[in-house]
């Protein structure tokens, strides 16, 4: 079968298109062109296989003949469209057929182009129908991840903040209203706009984002709300804008803030009269969407600096969710780092490791910039790191974390009766050895060379300092592994492991 989520731009699997027309000439030419383009296209003459040929073959389109020998095109439609009802269907009809070709529209054919067709008006239709396809498949398949992990990630966590702001999801997310999500760079401000939908009344129907920063309002313009025929010089077909192919579904509007003013006018439009007008369409179209957005930046201030429109903020801001910094809710920092290692060691088919403490320290005291996006790529580096081994230790984390988390001098006033200088000297000795040694997982050669000093030497400090030199009498600080170090032929057996 074809590859869902895949198209040619993003893989090296090329999407299958199936073409049935019994006009030899008409097969080559569309085979031809589509193959140019990077599909891999296949022809029949007639429609009495596509059943099979698809089963056997797979297929991400079909391009249908209307008039067919044998069996009448429309009802081979009727046929793919019973069996594959989610696969595309462009019909071929001639000019006295178009009534015709309509009527396959309403069965479920996605488009239909009138011979003699230009190939550039097919290949924009080709184009377009594989686009609503993968969009199709990408929500059907994120939908199920996200019904398969009821929580969302991010969104778990027993603080006053996380709760609170659950309730208000569970409260307004089968209603239509407006949702204005805020919060720092990395918070989940697009998680949570997908939480809402899929755990609305829409979540059978498409979640469209749109990234409104840094793209020119003319391409963003097109992008929301698409073009007519004729609009302009490159405009050989309708194209339908993000708005539109939300239908039914969630809008979800990133970085807001950044929309020119013109475009703000048009989706108070959109908000206000539930409409669009398509560049070049004499004609308005009606659209069905719920608009959540988002911001890092404080609308309300872009409002009193005449930098956003003030009728706009407040039909975004029906429902307001700010969602804190990481730093701030620290208490659900244990949740998320176990949500997060979960999750990749299924992805990466191995047992889930446990952090060691020292390790968990500094995830504790890392302050988090980059908030849950950054924390789930560290916690993902980190499962990667240590395949193979029940622990995730401080070596596995990035050096900026390692860092956060050092051992302190101790305090010590010195008067009155005085201080032990060794004493306090050979416990700060011990506690340095005792880091280096977990960081490590109790590999001697490793902990010497994080501490600058021969192997010998920390042995002898162990011995004088009454550590043991086995953690636990077992494991990977055992002499025997110690000296299987000194003997392997990169040096250290560690990082051959890890190489």
């Amino acid at each position: 079968m074809g590859h869902p989520g895949m198209g040619k731009e993003d893989s090296d699997v090329k999407e299958k298109i199936l073409i049935i027309d019994d006009d030899a000439g008409v097969r080559q030419v569309l085979a031809d062109s589509l193959t140019a383009l990077g599909y891999a296209a296949r022809d029949l003459e007639s429609g009495d296989r596509v059943l099979g040929t698809i089963r056997e073959s797979g297929c991400d389109l079909v391009v249908l003949d209307m008039i067919l020998p044998r069996v009448d095109g429309m009802e081979v439609l009727q046929e793919v469209h019973r069996h594959h009802p989610d696969l595309p269907v462009i019909m071929i009809t001639g000019y006295a057929s178009v009534e015709t070709a309509i009527k396959a529209m309403k069965m479920g054919a996605f488009d239909y182009v009138v011979k003699p067709f230009r190939m550039e008006e097919v290949e924009l239709v080709v184009a377009k129908a594989l686009e609503r396809s993968r969009l199709k498949r990408e929500n059907l398949l994120l939908r199920r991840q996200i019904e398969n992990q009821y929580g969302m990630g991010a969104l778990a966590g027993g603080s006053p903040a996380m709760k609170k702001i659950l309730s208000i999801l569970e409260q307004v997310a089968s209603t239509r209203s407006t949702v204005l999500i805020t919060g720092a760079v990395g918070t989940g401000k697009e998680l949570v706009a997908r939480t809402l939908h899929f755990n609305s009344e829409r979540k059978d129907h498409p979640f469209v984002s749109v990234a409104c920063g840094g793209i020119p309002e003319g391409l963003l313009e097109d992008d929301l709300f698409g073009h007519v025929r004729g609009a302009f010089p490159d405009a050989v077909a309708d194209r339908q804008g993000r708005v539109e192919m939300a239908a039914g579904g969630t809008l979800f509007l990133d970085d807001v803030d950044a929309l020119s003013p013109g475009l703000q006018a048009k989706i108070l439009r959109v908000l206000n009269d539930r409409e669009v007008f398509p560049l070049g369409a004499k004609e308005k179209v009606a659209v069905d969407v719920r608009v959540v957005a988002a911001s890092r930046q404080d609308l309300k201030t872009l409002v009193t600096e005449a930098r956003f429109r003030e009728d706009l903020y407040y039909r975004l801001n029906v429902i307001a969710i700010h969602l804190p910094e990481l730093v701030e809710r620290g208490e659900d920092l244990p949740m998320l780092i176990n949500h997060f290692v979960h999750k990749y060691s299924r992805e990466m088919g191995t047992p889930p490791p446990r952090f060691s403490a020292e390790a968990m320290r500094a995830m504790g005291e890392f302050p988090w910039p980059g908030n849950v996006q950054q924390l789930e790529n560290v916690v993902e580096r980190a499962v990667a790191l240590s395949r193979g081994r029940e622990e995730i230790t401080l070596e596995d984390l990035p050096r900026e974390i390692q860092e956060a988390v050092a051992t302190p001098m101790p305090l010590v006033r010195v008067g009155g009766e005085g201080v032990s200088l060794d004493a306090i000297m050979a416990e700060y000795e011990e506690k340095m050895l005792l880091q280096a040694l977990e960081n490590t997982g109790w590999v001697k050669t490793r902990a010497a060379e994080l501490l600058k000093i021969k192997r010998t030497t920390l042995i002898e400090k162990m011995k004088r300092l009454g550590i043991p030199l086995k953690k636990n009498g077992h494991g990977r600080g055992s002499e025997d592994l110690a000296a299987r170090e000194e003997g392997h032929p990169l040096g250290v057996a560690g990082k051959a492991r890890t190489a």
